[in-house]
């Protein structure tokens, strides 16, 4: 047990820093691409930290060989997008809040913090969330069916994320400018990183992310059956969180940069990958049936979107309302814990 909480702590602390490796050159890459901050968040960020729970429910459903196995890639690809919608969202506003109250000292200051609007592109998100919620129902329907030709609609789902990533570079309308971002870390002294530079600084900072991400996972199952956790507990709640680690990471690190629309924007462009992707593997390659946990999971992920939804279509998600989505993570916690063990 010391050994698994000692690399537990050991790769999360190596997530964070390779997070930081990370956003920064994936900035420098989307600066050379002339592409604006959303794009880079939606498009470049959100592939590339998208790639370790995309690569569980891959080994999941490829190489398992027992029922139990390819369940577990099932329930990685429905907790997914559940913690996005909720702890990564929630993780953002908690932090703005943070931010907003330390930069305003007062005693009313946290209420006040709370009640600040979120300072980025409302209906542009509120877009994003339609696209999920669009793509999620489907996908949540798909898995109450039983039918022969079911695996080829996971076809659709690659379509729909290609017509996704076309539409955001189509509306990316600013550019990252230089005077914004800090000096690669690879080349601290060249003020005009080539793309060389930017792009190898991105890729080696991945494959560390991708390493430890895969040591995190092992050491939270290893958490979980030392707890007494099932196999759908762990693919639900435990997985999910530590592959979203790095969406996580690279949120608070730009929040505490002032860059919350990166920060959004990877969580948008992650939750569209992880309610396609993944889906499109599991829908090829099992059967794609959900139980009542995995269609629970369903519910409360779209729950949440639809309050994201209907807050940032009115222009009106303050910090406070961002934060409280993280209460849909917990109710959904109590309800597995009473579903598995009352």
């Amino acid at each position: 047990m010391l050994l698994t909480l000692s690399l537990f702590f050991l790769s999360a602390a190596i997530i964070y820093l390779a997070c930081e490796y990370f956003v920064n050159g994936v900035e420098w890459v989307g600066h050379r691409f002339q592409l604006g901050a959303t794009a880079t968040g939606t498009v470049l960020a959100a592939f590339g930290t998208a790639l370790p729970e995309s690569a569980v429910t891959f080994m999941a459903v490829v190489f398992g060989t027992t029922p139990e196995q390819k369940d577990i890639g099932v329930g990685a690809a429905m907790g997914g997008p559940l913690v996005l919608a909720t702890l990564a969202y929630a993780v953002v506003g908690l932090a703005l809040w943070n931010r907003c109250r330390a930069a305003a000292p007062r005693a009313e200051s946290g209420r006040a913090a709370a009640a600040m609007t979120i300072k980025a592109d409302q209906g542009r998100l509120a877009r994003d969330q339609a696209w999920f919620m669009g793509i999620f129902v489907l996908k949540v329907a798909l898995g109450l069916l039983a039918f022969a030709w079911k695996p080829w609609l996971g076809i659709l789902f690659l379509l729909v994320y290609a017509l996704y990533v076309k539409r955001e570079l189509a509306n990316d309308d600013d550019s990252i400018e230089q005077d914004d971002l800090e000096p690669l870390k690879l080349r601290p002294r060249d003020p005009d990183p080539s793309m060389f530079w930017a792009c190898a600084q991105t890729v080696m900072a991945l494959v560390v992310i991708a390493v430890a991400s895969r040591v995190f996972v092992q050491q939270i199952e290893a958490l979980g059956m030392a707890m007494g956790a099932s196999a759908h507990v762990a693919a639900l709640l435990l997985a999910p969180v530590a592959t979203e680690l790095p969406e996580i990471l690279n949120a608070l690190i730009w929040v505490r940069q002032g860059k919350e629309r990166l920060a959004l924007a990877n969580i948008s462009g992650a939750m569209m990958i992880q309610a396609t992707i993944p889906s499109a593997l599991g829908i090829f390659l099992t059967p794609w049936l959900l139980d009542e946990p995995l269609r629970a999971a369903g519910v409360f992920t779209l729950i949440a979107i639809s309050v994201l939804w209907l807050r940032l279509r009115r222009g009106t998600m303050t910090v406070g309302g961002l934060a409280s989505v993280g209460a849909f993570y917990v109710l959904f916690a109590l309800y597995l814990a009473w579903h598995f063990y009352a």
